[in-house]
């Protein structure tokens, strides 16, 4: 009950997020420009934020990122083997196969904030940002030949990557940021997550998964049961403990991205049905994320 209350703020402002784009009048161009700013603006500043002020162990951080690396790598070799469940043609699995590793970093971050506040985020954050160039790559390579020439161009100009990389830079210089750059800083980090939650629920679509139900569940099921375990059996593996080991448990129970929506329909792939996952993988996590919660809770990460 504990974990549930904890996550519940953060959920809330996602159903919040539903009822206001149903039924808000706010109209599709003022999500869209919601969406654009968090995107592009909030949320890297967020992330520049919590890196450039972190104490960042490269001894702690490079075991993380593999445990995440290799976490998101069996998302894929699992939801490769599942195809024989999922009735779908080549291009629609393709289209579905990045519902099992990919993340929502805007609701890893709210999540990372709750049980590890400050030094919570920035580990999540460096960890998202780390992981995002290789579920672009992994994604937009099963889907190559629609736009394989866009990929290097995609990546160089993510902002959640270059944020990743200018904090963690900054960080290493040694230098501080100035005294009245904090506060305004903090404050688009405070509005990344609000804002960055109302957006996740105003893009949930209900509907028609496609394919057979089976696969659709198959799928939901490895992003948000057998990665964590994966992770965490991983994580015990090298040797990391406390809030490492709570950050790439719950990066892994994270829910699917909504750019996942985004690649499938830019080049050409099965929209409404990554669509579906990405709805369904989001509700589901409200229970799921809290039993992962519970469970480090009890271990003690």
């Amino acid at each position: 009950m504990q974990s549930f209350l904890l996550l519940l703020p953060d959920f809330a402002l996602i159903a919040l997020g539903v009822l206001l784009r149903r039924h808000g009048g706010l109209g599709e161009g003022f999500w869209q420009g919601t969406e654009k700013l968090v995107y592009f603006v909030l949320f890297p500043a967020l992330l520049f934020n919590a890196l450039a002020r972190a104490n960042i162990d490269l001894a702690t951080f490079a075991p993380l990122f593999l445990v995440g690396l290799l976490t998101m790598a069996g998302g894929l070799l699992l939801a490769l083997l599942g195809r024989p469940l999922m009735g779908l043609d080549a291009m629609g699995f393709a289209s579905r196969v990045q519902c099992a590793y990919r993340f929502n970093t805007y609701i890893g971050i709210a999540v990372a904030g709750k049980f590890g506040g400050a030094a919570g985020v920035a580990t999540m954050g460096a960890l998202c940002g780390a992981m995002v160039p290789f579920a672009n790559m992994a994604a937009v390579g099963l889907l190559a030949h629609h736009g394989q020439g866009r990929l290097g161009r995609e990546l160089a100009r993510n902002p959640l990557i270059i944020a990743t990389l200018a904090g963690m830079a900054f960080n290493f210089s040694g230098m501080s940021l100035p005294a009245p750059l904090l506060p305004f800083l903090q404050r688009l980090a405070e509005a990344a997550v609000t804002l960055g939650l109302l957006a996740v629920g105003a893009a949930l679509q209900v509907g028609n998964s496609g394919g057979r139900r089976i696969g659709a569940f198959y799928l939901c099921a490895v992003k948000l049961l057998a990665l964590p375990a994966l992770a965490w059996g991983l994580a015990s593996a090298v040797g990391l403990g406390g809030l490492a080991f709570s950050t790439v448990v719950m990066f892994a129970a994270l829910p699917t991205a909504s750019s996942a929506y985004i690649l499938a329909m830019r080049m050409g792939g099965d929209g409404p049905g990554v669509a579906w996952l990405i709805s369904a993988t989001t509700v589901a996590a409200a229970a799921t994320l809290t039993l992962w919660l519970s469970l480090l809770a009890g271990r003690g990460a």
